[in-house]
């Protein structure tokens, strides 16, 4: 396990203390209001912050759901330099709603189409 896997770990733990006390209000500060730090390390820093949050996932105790594993890539992604969106979407039959990050209008840890399944209801 990397150091990036760990703090992609605890990240994850962050965002579930919000989500357990249900302050999603909080949350969604937090991931909006969360600073950019200087710019991207290397051209691959995007795929090694979605690789290490799918990583910690694999390794957290219980079921980590779309919008804690979308919040924790969107900060550490924004705290390794870039630019990243947490996007939360809707479709209205069957109703389902979905968080995934974008940088630079991509999807970056989930599938590319995205968009084109929900509407986006807001980004931060």
């Amino acid at each position: 396990m990397s150091i990036l896997d760990l703090h992609a770990y605890l990240k994850l733990i962050n965002i579930d203390l919000y989500l357990a006390r249900g302050n999603f209000a909080a949350l969604y500060s937090q991931v909006r209001c969360y600073p950019v730090c200087g710019t991207a390390e290397s051209p691959d820093t995007v795929e090694k912050v979605c690789a290490a949050v799918d990583m910690a996932c694999i390794w957290y105790w219980k079921e980590v759901l779309c919008l804690q594993r979308s919040a924790a890539s969107a900060c550490l992604l924004k705290r390794h330099g870039v630019v990243a969106q947490m996007m939360i979407g809707a479709q209205q039959m069957p109703f389902k709603a979905h968080a995934w990050v974008e940088v630079d209008g991509r999807v970056v840890n989930d599938k590319p189409y995205m968009r084109e399944m929900y509407a986006v209801l807001d980004q931060c």
